[in-house]
């Protein structure tokens, strides 16, 4: 499936690069400028970054249970990630921080 028509990227290639991050450090904070970054392409339009979000919360649940990690290993950090895309995803259809408000 085309992700970022942008750049013509396929939930493969992202698929593979999350996997190739993951086996670097299981354990770091995967976002998609740093998906992007290890296949030497840039956001252009940003449009493709919530569903790249998907794929890396999917890849990384996926990878863990592959690798038997144990449930509360994978739970703790699988929850701050969610939460981390939470926050972001507000930011985001704000388009401004909580420090710059007028009211």
């Amino acid at each position: 499936m085309l992700v970022c028509s942008c750049n013509y990227i396929t939930d493969n290639d992202i698929r593979d690069v999350i996997n190739e991050l993951l086996d670097e450090d299981c354990w770091q904070l995967i976002v998609p400028a740093k998906v992007y970054h290890a296949m030497e392409k840039r956001g252009r339009c940003c449009g493709c970054f919530p569903t790249v979000v998907d794929l890396i919360i999917k890849t990384t649940e996926e990878y863990h249970a592959r690798h038997h990690s144990t449930e509360a290993e994978v739970f703790d950090f699988m929850s701050r990630l969610r939460q981390f895309h939470e926050e972001n995803r507000r930011a985001d259809i704000e388009r401004r921080q909580k420090s710059h408000r007028a009211a």
